[in-house]
């Protein structure tokens, strides 16, 4: 895609950077969902853990990875967090002992319950219409869809 070839220094505000705009963003959000979270127990990347689990009730360690865009190195310490208050398992597949299955527990299917309000008060402290966020939400995953075939395609470094 062609670009205007404009060298201004306007193109070096702070304020007219997506990249911020998306980084801040997420900071204020993850500010809103820590109250709500702190309740349940979680943090917000174990709250996403959880969100995926309450979907799928076992997957990989390595699926799970893929799933949320987390290496083992970030995920393994959540994991391990989160058998330790009793939400998941983890175990060693029969099939293929390389593969650890993560599992949730009784306690951690029953938290699904307490959290299912949280994305209706995060919905209103947004204070747009449902439409406007699921588009929203679709944008942003083609955005991060077209971000990664860049990196791919590109020979920026990792």
């Amino acid at each position: 895609m062609e670009r205007d070839n404009d060298s201004s220094p306007d193109w070096l505000l702070l304020d007219r950077q997506l990249c911020f705009a998306l980084y801040s963003s997420s900071l204020a959000m993850t500010k809103l969902y820590k109250p709500l979270l702190s309740e349940l127990g979680l943090t917000y990347p174990q709250y996403l853990v959880m969100l995926v689990l309450w979907e799928t009730e076992t997957l990989t360690v390595s699926e799970l990875g893929a799933r949320l865009a987390l290496d083992s190195g970030t995920l393994t310490p959540l994991l391990k967090r989160l058998e330790t208050a009793r939400l998941v398992t983890r175990t060693r597949d029969a099939a293929d002992e390389r593969r650890v299955l993560v599992s949730l527990s009784d306690s951690g299917r029953a938290l699904r319950q307490r959290a299912a309000r949280i994305p209706e008060q995060m919905l209103c402290a947004t204070q747009c219409p449902v439409e406007e966020i699921q588009a929203l939400t679709q944008r942003l995953h083609a955005l991060r869809s077209t971000l990664e075939q860049a990196r791919t395609d590109s020979s920026l470094p990792d």
